[in-house]
């Protein structure tokens, strides 16, 4: 291969990995914000980057004291976003641990965490 077919062909290949790459679910927001402290939520909402899963995604809640509970995700709403009630919260600190399948077929998943004050 000559030396311009050479490097046509590699750049071909590295935008290819790049348009791959950014297929994953990034989460782009979250409610509540992680790190906040909060009166009271009535849901947990992700936006992520692009279209996600819905069927196939999940949302935990771990409180610092107790059991991890599967929020009932909702199947509406936005294509990018999974929302999930969630029931009354005590006091405490809260983790979120979410695991979405992306469009492209990749598991993402990350966690963040929140307070509820008294």
């Amino acid at each position: 291969m000559n030396r311009p077919g050479f490097l046509l062909a590699a750049a071909a290949l590295v935008l290819a990995g790049l348009s791959a790459a950014e297929a994953h679910s990034l989460l782009l927001s979250s409610v509540p914000p992680a790190g906040a402290v909060v009166g009271g939520v009535p849901a947990v909402t992700l936006r992520f980057n692009n279209r996600i899963e819905k069927k196939l995604s999940r949302i935990r809640l771990v409180p610092s004291q107790g059991e991890a509970q599967t929020l009932a995700v909702r199947p509406d709403g936005a294509v990018d976003a999974l929302e999930a009630p969630l029931p009354p919260l005590a006091a405490g600190r809260y983790r979120v641990d979410w695991r979405v399948l992306s469009t492209d077929g990749h598991v993402v998943s990350g966690t963040f965490a929140f307070s509820v004050s008294p």
